[in-house]
């Protein structure tokens, strides 16, 4: 079973940045990694799911000319919404994946720190949906960690796993480390000069 919104929810009752995205160096570094792996410089149209506090999607939102951010949870689409008040080009919307993918095509898809808080069918189905959103030139970058969490029934090498299933493509960048992988899928087209 995925988890809830109200499980998100009650992290972010006690701290409105339960991972520390803003203070560890593991998750600034990671950020910066993710960051540097993207093949080109600027991107049309961008999606990131489950954008948490918007630590990452700030970034993001320097790189895209359209960046459409989701979240489950009330609370971290509103701590977003703060994180991005400035980029009038970034929107952030309430919605769970796999059901509330948005319509359209997107140049860059990230999906980072999600897929284990999925089951197994609805990651599929999520899966399923991000590679059928890429336009031709697209980049998907992935980044999960990679040991098993309490209540979740992939860990981040599965999930991995269904992701190259549905890319249907082995990743073209592939960086493991003991506590993360970190992935980025692109054809031939995303590293063209814009």
């Amino acid at each position: 079973m995925s988890l809830p919104a109200s499980h998100f929810e009650a992290l972010y009752a006690d701290d409105p940045d339960p991972w520390a995205f803003r203070t560890r160096w593991y998750e600034r570094r990671k950020r910066a990694l993710l960051l540097a792996c993207l093949p080109r410089p600027r991107f049309a149209r961008g999606f990131e799911p489950a954008c948490a506090n918007g630590e990452l999607s700030i970034e993001l939102a320097q790189r895209c000319d359209e960046l459409l951010c989701s979240d489950p949870s009330a609370t971290a689409v509103s701590l977003a919404r703060q994180r991005l008040a400035s980029c009038d080009h970034a929107r952030v919307r309430q919605g769970g994946l796999p059901q509330d993918w948005p319509a359209g095509c997107f140049d860059l898809v990230v999906l980072s720190e999600l897929g284990y808080y999925l089951d197994a069918e609805s990651w599929r189905l999520a899966c399923e949906r991000a590679a059928a959103s890429l336009e031709r030139g697209a980049a998907l970058a992935a980044c999960h960690w990679r040991h098993p969490i309490q209540g979740c029934e992939l860990a981040g090498d599965a999930v991995h796993a269904q992701l190259a299933e549905a890319m249907g493509t082995p990743a073209r960048v592939c960086h493991l480390e003991p506590d993360f992988r970190l992935e980025l899928w692109f054809d031939d087209n995303a590293g063209a000069a814009p």
